[in-house]
């Protein structure tokens, strides 16, 4: 896995944290007695509650080793101590898209904080990475999985993270 740290809110923090214990206590506890109780149904080749019990199980523990991976990467960030005329981890930008002529507003969280529909992403996010270290009346060219966004940049401040 990447070495790279994952800047965070301490309340982002808190809510990963909170998945990924709700994940190890609860969960997994759950599927591995669905496991257990398939086991003990008799041939384990062909029997189908097994097979998908342990798939489950499978899926939650990728889940268990994603969460675990980026809690110990996290990186806790105060959005108060960030400077505020450049795009940072915890800004809110609201830019021009030039290509479609309308404003756009973004802010710049970390996982477990998500929400594109409400216009937090993640800074992480080929977006969040191209706006990054912007300031004020910049334009900016970002690569995207379906083109090239083009954004000016008017107006930078502290999110509400």
């Amino acid at each position: 896995m990447s070495e790279d740290r994952i800047p965070m809110t301490r309340d982002g923090y808190d809510k990963l944290k909170a998945t990924l214990d709700r994940l190890r206590n609860v969960e997994m506890i759950e599927v591995t007695k669905r496991v257990a109780a398939a086991r003990e149904m008799g041939d384990l080749s062909e029997n189908a509650e097994y097979h998908a019990a342990r798939e489950d199980q499978g899926i939650l523990q990728a889940k268990i080793n994603d969460l675990s991976d980026q809690l110990a990467r996290a990186v806790i960030v105060d959005p108060s101590n960030q400077p505020k005329d450049t795009v940072v981890f915890g800004s809110k930008v609201r830019v021009m898209d030039l290509d479609l002529d309308e404003e756009e507003t973004f802010e710049l969280v970390g996982p477990g904080q998500g929400n594109p529909d409400n216009g937090r992403i993640l800074s992480t996010s080929p977006i969040g990475q191209g706006l990054l270290g912007r300031k004020t009346g910049e334009t900016v060219e970002i690569q995207v999985p379906r083109g090239t966004l083009r954004f000016k940049v008017l107006e930078v401040s502290p999110a509400s993270i």
